[in-house]
Formats: C-alpha cells, sequence, structure tokens
C-alpha cells in the first residue's frame, strides 16, 4: 500500500474523529471512550498495513 494511501486514510479519520468530537454532542466519558476506540483501530490497521500484525501474533511468551 502507498505511504499517500496511508497518509490520506489517517488525515481522513483525524479530520472525521474532530468533527464528531466537534459538532456531535456527547458525553465526555463517551467521547473518551470513542476516541480510544478509534486510534486503537488505526493503530491495528497501521500494524497489518506494515506487516507487524502477523509478527506480533507468533511471539510466545
Amino acid at each position: 500500500m502507498p505511504l499517500f494511501t496511508i497518509l490520506i486514510v489517517l488525515i481522513v479519520a483525524g479530520v472525521l474523529l474532530w468533527l464528531v468530537n466537534s459538532y456531535i454532542p456527547m458525553d465526555s466519558k463517551i467521547k473518551k471512550i470513542f476516541n480510544v476506540v478509534v486510534v486503537v483501530v488505526l493503530i491495528i490497521w497501521l500494524l497489518k498495513v506494515f506487516g507487524l500484525f502477523a509478527y506480533l501474533m507468533n511471539i510466545h511468551v
């Protein structure tokens, strides 16, 4: 996946998150949970894009 596409996805996700936080009235606890969920999903997506997710799943403790 090209770096430009990854950058565009991150920018769009950030703008959408900002729009939701700015213009949709929510309780602060729900807003924090929503932000954490979006960030975790983006981190997992980035790990999969760069091929690190499969590597991390193969680590045995």
